[in-house]
C-alpha cells in the first residue's frame, strides 16, 4: 500500500513532527531511480561527486563519512572512533536526546560527566568552561554537546561552546550533534572548530530516514588513530580509504544518496543563508501563535530559540497528548509529543525542511482548531498573529 491510515480521509496528512520532515517531490523522483551498481564506474563518479558536494551543506573543507544509519549510528561513530575504554566526556542534559546519548556513552564504557539544565534552555556554557578548568590533568577527552533539543526546542550555542573549550586551555574534543539543525539552522563545523558532527537524513536534509553522517576534523582524524573503543562497521578508516575514488566499503544506501544529491542541490541552490533566514522567519510567527494563544513556550530564553521547531506547554490539568490525540483525529494532523519528563506536558511544532508559509499557517490553523475541539483554554488569534507578521516580512 502507498500509505497507511487508520480510516480514510480526505487532503493531504499534515506531518508537522519535528522529523521525519516531508520529503519534496524532486527527491522523491530522484530516488526512484533504478539502483545502479555500487562497484561500476558511473557510481564512483557519482560517489566522489556527491561527497564533495555534501561539504558544503556542513561548512566544511574536511571529510565527511555516510552511513546507512539513523543519526543513533553517527552518535555511536563520533565515539568509537575518538575516545577509548574509561574516557571522561562531559556532556550537557539539554533534553531527551542528549540524555540517551549519555546512556549510549555509559554503555560503551566512557565515564559521562552529565551538566544539567532545566530543559528549557540551551547548553550552560559558563559550566562547560568551569568543568574545563578543574580538570587540570586533562582526563576529559571530548565535550559534546546537541546543537538543537529536538525534545524542548532550545538550541545551543555552539560557537560560545568553542570558545569556553579554548578559555580553559583544554585539548577536548568538540562533538556536536546536528541531527535536528543541518540544513536548517546556520552551522559552522569548521569555523567553530567542531571535531566530529554528528547528523541523520531525515530532517533539515529531507530525506527519509536512513542515513547518518560525519564531519570530520583532522584533530579527531588523529585521535581515530590511538582510540581504543571497539569499532568495526563505524570504523573511519576503511570508509574514507574506500571514499577516495568515491566508493564505501560495503553496500551503500544507494537511492537514498540519490535523495540526498537531489536534497544538496534544492539547498544549495536557494542558498543556505536564505535556507536559515526562512526557517527563523517561521519560527518565530509560530512563536507570535503561542503567545497570541496565550501559551506558554518551552524555551525561556530567546537567545537559545530554536529555529527548527517550537515546544509548547499546556496550562496544568491539561493533556498534550490527548490534544495531539484530536488534531490527528479531527484534522489530520500530526504534532511532535512530549519526551522524558516532558510527556504530556508538551506538544512540538516542526517547521523545518521542505516548508512554505501556507505550509505553516495550515499547521497553526490545525493547533488552533485542536485547542478549541479539547476545551484548553486560549485565547483565538494565534493564527492571526502569524499572518500579520510574514506579511511583514516575506
Amino acid at each position: 500500500m502507498a500509505y497507511y491510515q487508520s480510516k480514510p480521509v480526505a487532503g493531504r496528512h499534515f506531518l508537522q513532527i519535528p522529523g521525519p520532515t516531508n520529503v519534496p517531490d524532486r527527491v522523491l523522483r530522484a530516488m526512484d531511480n533504478p539502483t545502479m551498481d555500487h562497484r561500476g564506474p558511473d557510481f564512483g563518479r557519482f560517489g566522489k561527486q556527491l561527497l564533495e558536494k555534501v561539504r558544503a551543506v556542513f561548512k566544511t573543507e574536511g571529510p565527511v563519512v555516510i552511513y546507512p544509519a539513523s543519526g543513533t549510528g553517527a552518535w555511536e561513530a563520533a565515539l568509537t572512533n575518538t575516545l577509548s575504554p574509561g574516557d571522561r566526556v562531559l556532556m550537557c542534559e539539554t533534553g531527551w536526546f542528549a540524555h540517551l546519548w549519555q546512556e549510549m556513552a555509559d554503555r560503551l564504557g566512557l565515564k559521562a560527566q552529565f551538566l544539567p539544565t532545566d530543559w528549557r534552555r540551551g547548553a550552560d556554557v559558563p559550566a562547560i568552561e568551569a568543568a574545563l578548568r578543574e580538570d587540570k590533568a586533562h582526563e576529559i577527552k571530548a565535550v559534546c554537546v546537541v546543537h538543537n533539543e529536538t525534545s524542548t526546542g532550545c538550541t545551543s550555542r555552539i560557537d560560545e561552546v568553542r570558545r569556553a573549550i579554548d578559555a580553559a586551555g583544554h585539548l577536548a574534543l568538540l562533538l556536536v550533534d546536528t541531527i535536528s539543525s543541518l540544513g536548517s539552522i546556520d552551522y559552522r563545523h569548521d569555523e567553530w572548530g567542531v571535531d566530529v558532527t554528528v547528523a541523520g537524513s531525515q530532517k533539515g536534509l529531507m530525506l527519509p530516514p536512513g542515513l547518518s553522517f560525519n564531519a570530520v576534523s583532522q584533530k579527531a582524524l588523529k585521535a581515530a588513530e590511538t582510540a581504543k573503543l571497539p569499532r568495526s562497521f563505524w570504523d573511519w578508516r576503511p570508509m574514507l580509504a574506500a571514499n577516495a575514488t568515491g566508493y564505501f566499503p560495503y553496500t551503500p544506501a544507494t537511492n537514498l544518496l540519490y535523495g540526498l544529491d537531489a536534497a544538496v542541490d534544492m539547498l544549495l541552490e536557494e542558498g543556505l543563508d536564505e535556507v536559515f533566514a526562512r526557517h527563523d522567519r517561521f519560527a518565530e510567527a509560530t512563536r507570535r501563535a503561542v503567545r497570541a494563544w496565550g501559551l506558554e513556550i518551552q524555551c525561556e530564553e530567546p537567545r537559545h530559540y530554536s529555529s527548527s521547531l517550537t515546544a509548547v506547554r499546556l496550562p496544568e490539568g491539561h493533556s498534550a497528548n490527548a490534544l495531539r490525540g484530536v488534531i490527528l483525529e479531527k484534522f489530520n494532523m500530526s504534532l511532535g509529543n512530549g519526551l522524558g519528563r516532558l510527556n504530556d506536558r508538551v506538544f512540538r511544532i516542526g517547521h523545518l525542511g521542505d516548508f512554505g508559509p501556507l505550509a505553516l499557517i495550515g499547521t497553526l490553523g490545525g493547533v488552533e482548531m485542536g485547542l478549541a475541539a479539547s476545551g484548553v483554554p486560549h485565547k483565538a488569534g494565534g493564527v492571526q498573529a502569524a499572518m500579520a507578521y510574514l506579511n511583514g516580512n516575506a
